[in-house]
């Protein structure tokens, strides 16, 4: 008998309400056949409440403490859930990540999953009943504790339990229908993509598109775990919900998107994002070394850097521009101004106000003068371009924040995504 895995976030479990129509949710499936494992988040706004009484209680925590208080949230709505299947009629029982075990190592707060032994969890599905798992956790094992996942960490957990117990498909519910060409409260005429490749859905995870947690894509990729992002707002019980018509976006191999179509069309989406900062130190001698004395300190300081545009002078002098996430800002500058002698540049500058706008699609491999087509529409829109990275599948343009939106509609109408 076929194995799927099942998430629900925070939204589609808010109220007992919604974790009853979640439970409608898995009782089709069953009824379809299927061996059924459920991954649930903690109710939403219940981690956030979490936090504030963590920090309420000591702004200088315990780490370790901070998971076991943030990771109740998934035992209640893992509980609530399984007392919800059970009055239903479904055999059912709660799973909290030490029980399985997902086994992670010991950064708390931000563990990675290290390996899942699905061995109970697969006996008890064999056996008819329904495993309804708390995501977003797991156990250090060498020290006993719980260890949390980070935020958005409960889609992580749902690809890596199908993987572990061999699922034909993750299906991720959430409070939107699919993924989009882009956001659709920017462009209206935005359209829901039928089949996503993983690499495409990478990118876009990484780039601003916030339907997926970028750590549970590149599991399924490694994986290949087949993903079904859907809503579970819709009626859980309309007759084309449980086939291949129901609304919703695969995540899959390019092979299987190439066995349904022709050709991959060139460019899949136009995803945004926000939380950039753009850092220019002036004049500095270009010379070897120069780029480790920049980089050096901001990857001690765990900064990751985006874009890099460097400008060679004809008298020996270069200036070095980068992208760093906003919320990393500040902690760079001083990192660069820390290390300023032995950098040995002129002026520091930054600038908050930019956003990274990125062309995304598996098409662009076989596909010349994408680039050059989108460098010409903005520039007639009179859409000044700060920097730019490239890569086989991507094109990620740094412009001021004041034209985002025209950027995304102009890009958008540009490779045929309107229609």
């Amino acid at each position: 008998m076929a194995r799927l895995v099942m998430k629900f976030g925070g939204t589609s479990v808010a109220t007992i309400e919604r974790i009853r129509n979640v439970a409608r949710h898995v009782k089709r499936e069953v009824e379809a056949g299927y061996q059924v494992a459920v991954v649930v988040s903690a109710m939403s706004g219940k981690t956030n409440e979490l936090v504030g009484w963590v920090n309420e209680a000591s702004k200088l925590y315990d780490p370790r403490e901070y998971d076991a208080v943030v990771a109740s949230g998934e035992q209640v709505t893992s509980g609530l859930l399984a007392v919800t299947l059970q009055n239903m009629g479904l055999p059912a029982r709660s799973w909290q990540g030490w029980q399985i075990p997902i086994s992670t190592d010991d950064a708390h707060g931000s563990a990675r999953i290290l390996e899942i032994d699905g061995t109970a969890v697969t006996a008890r599905l064999e056996a008819g009943e329904v495993a309804v798992i708390a995501g977003f956790q797991g156990i250090h094992l060498p020290s006993g504790r719980i260890t949390t996942l980070g935020r958005g960490g409960s889609d992580t957990s749902a690809v890596a339990v199908a993987a572990a117990i061999g699922a034909e498909r993750c299906d991720i519910y959430t409070d939107v229908d699919g993924v989009y060409t882009t956001d659709p409260r920017m462009v209206p005429k935005a359209k829901r993509l039928k089949r996503v490749a993983f690499e495409e859905m990478l990118e876009m995870a990484s780039l601003g598109a916030k339907v997926l947690q970028v750590r549970s894509v590149e599991l399924a990729m490694v994986h290949k775990v087949r993903t079904f992002v859907r809503s579970s707002f819709e009626d859980a019980d309309a007759p084309h919900m449980g086939t291949a018509e129901a609304a919703g976006t695969l995540i899959c191999d390019e092979e299987e998107i190439m066995a349904n179509q022709m050709e991959a069309e060139v460019v899949t989406g136009i995803a945004f994002a926000r939380d950039e900062a753009q850092v220019s130190i002036r004049r500095v001698a270009d010379k070897p070394g120069i780029a480790a004395a920049v980089f050096g300190p901001l990857a001690d300081a765990h900064i990751n850097v985006d874009m890099i545009v460097q400008n060679v002078s004809a008298d020996g002098f270069t200036d070095i521009t980068f992208t760093v996430p906003s919320a990393d800002f500040e902690r760079a500058k001083a990192a660069l101004e820390q290390a300023r002698a032995a950098i040995g540049y002129e002026t520091l500058e930054g600038e908050g106000d930019v956003v990274k706008v990125s062309v995304i699609g598996i098409g662009m491999r076989s596909h010349a003068g994408v680039a050059a087509k989108a460098f010409q529409a903005l520039a007639a829109k009179g859409i000044n371009i700060r920097a730019i990275t490239t890569s086989e599948i991507k094109i990620s343009i740094l412009i001021d924040a004041a034209y985002t939106e025209l950027a995304v509609r102009t890009l958008h109408s540009l490779y045929g995504l309107d229609s």
